[in-house]
């Protein structure tokens, strides 16, 4: 059982972590030794702390230095200090707590002792050295006091609150990332009978003090706070009753639970965009991106609607059948949040003087979203194109369902893109193998967010940033970019055949049903046959007619259209430029294609009319009784 843990910042295999009777452990990962380089190897079971040369409690504080990789700070009465991992410890303060005796006496006594080496109490509970200024540490103790040094130790001072409780635990320090004179600080006093928050605040070195804990309820004292990396006076804090925000350094609090379950929160991180919370019920929550509320401001409540601009996204592609992570990963793409003062309605776009029997006018959209390019041409467009409903559950392996359209609701909206660009059409029961109708993946750089809402637009910029583990250049991303959509183009050109000739197959069918028992029904469907047979030839070089489920295509093979898809896969497997296989294929399959696209325009040209003549000289009445009249 271990208290703070801290990984190496030069390696993140080789793990410090705390234990019973300051015990201090480096793990490695690589062959799972676990080496005891513990300050004081005297083993302290059964022993009160007055009888120990140095006290340690349970969550003694690990600390490497943000300024020397080196540098790892362990803390007992007095703080610890070593440069080689642990081999040699110097101690460069005083005693830092209150020392008092009569609260170091054994634990379980004088009928029982308990004594496992952790009932320790006058110790420093919390260490941080400024992220802006070397050498400038700040020390809490658990017994209620705070000191600083500013010269890597060698000399400290008291700066403990005048007005803080006395015996409070400093539950956390938070040297802020913005200011090395101004410092955070979270005392909890549960153990005293007293469960009031407090939380102190200095921008003077520890001076002066200011209380700002208005806002925080009674009974929710806190365990941490933090500070927002971008946005000073942004503090996060941790309570016993969840997470609570303040935009504006303190002065006032609100909640931030969302759906965090109300537990204690003994620790909280900013993580580049993210805040991760742990809680005492041994879990980890992370709120996934902090943006909107970087960027919050009490006037964004007034106005009818305000778009966010996003955090950078990463293109960041994840292979597999499957996430190896146990909890539940952020969504993947460009996350855009906007707000809206009213919720959207559909509305009916009708033109002044229409008549309100037309019922197929198309409805206008009160709220659209579109992705632009550097060059400003839009590559994505949300809510998408029409597409048939049951195309989408034949796609194949991979396929990530994108939201159809940005939400409607009233207050902060969510919006996630894919980072794809627009899909290539589809072909409604035709399932795919090896692939998937999705457009490709954006390349790294900058993009605009545009939205539309009431006819209004509103943009902002959006960046997307390359995985820093890829090693592929800028020109082979583009070149496989280049082919990705010529891909895409081939394979919507291939499914708007289909869908044409599958269109035309209907209408020939329905007008020899409406002629079954017409005089001119004879006529017009041998010419519907001589025509659905020509159609048919092409059709079925272009895909494979008998495949109803993905599994039909072990027994049938697939045609141009799933060969296509497939080669997308095998382009845009990894991010690299496209291997010469890839491109000799693609050309051979364009070429056949271009066979098949050259006999389909013929038809079309020349079968088509020709079929519409034979119906044009039938004189097929407009209308057909199909029973007697009374």
């Amino acid at each position: 059982e271990s208290g703070y843990i801290a990984p190496d910042p030069r390696d993140p295999m080789i793990v410090y972590a705390g234990s019973y009777g300051g015990e201090i452990t480096r793990y490695d990962h690589r062959n799972g030794q676990i080496q005891n380089v513990t300050p004081w190897p005297l083993n302290p079971i059964g022993s009160g702390a007055a009888d120990q040369k140095y006290r340690f409690q349970w969550t003694e504080p690990i600390v490497f230095s943000p300024h020397d990789a080196h540098t790892l700070y362990f803390a007992a009465q007095v703080l610890f200090k070593t440069t080689d991992q642990g081999m040699h410890w110097s101690i460069i303060s005083p005693d830092l707590t209150r020392n008092d005796p009569a609260k170091q006496v054994p634990s379980g006594g004088p009928i029982t002792k308990d004594n496992t080496g952790i009932e320790v109490y006058g110790t420093i509970f919390s260490v941080v050295e400024s992220p802006l200024k070397k050498d400038m540490i700040w020390a809490g103790s658990d017994d209620g006091l705070i000191h600083l040094t500013t010269d890597g130790g060698k000399s400290w001072s008291n700066v403990t609150p005048k007005t803080m409780p006395e015996w409070g635990t400093v539950s956390m320090i938070e040297s802020s990332p913005h200011d090395a004179g101004a410092a955070y600080v979270a005392v909890e006093r549960h153990r005293l009978d007293d469960s009031a928050p407090y939380i102190f605040k200095t921008a003077d070195s520890g001076k002066t003090w200011t209380s700002i804990a208005a806002g925080i309820p009674a009974g929710a004292y806190v365990h941490s706070v933090r500070e927002d990396l971008k946005r000073k006076g942004l503090l996060y804090a941790g309570t016993e009753k969840g997470v609570f925000i303040s935009f504006d350094d303190g002065a006032n609090w609100q909640t931030l639970q969302l759906n965090l379950p109300v537990s204690p929160v003994n620790d909280l991180a900013v993580h580049g965009k993210d805040l991760i919370a742990a809680t005492h019920g041994r879990a980890f929550w992370i709120l996934d991106d902090l943006s909107p509320l970087q960027q919050h401001h009490q006037q964004n409540a007034e106005e009818d609607v305000h778009l966010f601009t996003p955090s950078p996204a990463s293109r960041t592609i994840f292979s597999g059948f499957g996430s190896g992570s146990a909890g539940q990963n952020p969504p993947p793409g460009a996350v855009i949040y906007y707000s809206l003062k009213s919720a959207l309605k559909d509305q009916d776009k009708k033109e002044e003087g229409k008549k309100p029997a037309d019922s197929n006018a198309p409805k206008a959209q009160p709220i659209t979203l579109e992705i632009l390019d550097a060059k400003g041409q839009v590559v994505r467009k949300f809510p998408a194109k029409s597409q048939a409903p049951e195309a989408d559950s034949d796609e194949g392996f991979g396929r990530r369902p994108q939201a159809s359209g940005p939400p409607k609701e009233a207050g902060l909206n969510r919006f996630v893109w894919d980072l794809r660009y627009e899909p290539s059409s589809r072909v409604p029961h035709s399932p795919l193998w090896a692939g998937s109708t999705d457009g490709p993946v954006a390349l790294a750089g900058n993009y605009q967010v545009r939205l539309a809402v009431q006819g209004k637009a509103y943009s902002t910029s959006l960046e997307i940033q390359a995985d820093s583990r890829v090693q592929a250049s800028q020109q082979d991303m583009e070149k496989q970019f280049d082919l990705l959509l010529k891909i895409r183009e081939r394979i919507t050109q291939t499914h708007d055949a289909v869908n044409q000739i599958r269109d035309i197959r209907s209408q020939i069918t329905a007008l020899n049903a409406r002629l079954e028992n017409d005089p001119h029904g004879k006529a017009v469907a041998e010419a519907g046959k001589q025509l659905d047979k020509k159609m048919t030839e092409v059709e079925e070089a272009l895909i494979q007619t008998k495949a109803r489920s993905g599994q039909d295509v072990l027994n049938y093979p697939i045609r141009l259209n799933n060969q296509l898809v497939a080669l997308g896969g095998v382009v845009g497997s990894a991010d690299s430029a496209p291997t010469q296989a890839s491109y000799d294929v693609f050309d051979m399959l364009s070429k056949q294609l271009d066979e098949q696209l050259a006999k389909w325009k013929h038809i079309l040209a020349v079968d088509v009319p020709e079929f519409n003549n034979v119906v044009r000289k039938q004189e097929v009445p407009a209308v057909i009784l199909t029973k007697e009249g009374l």
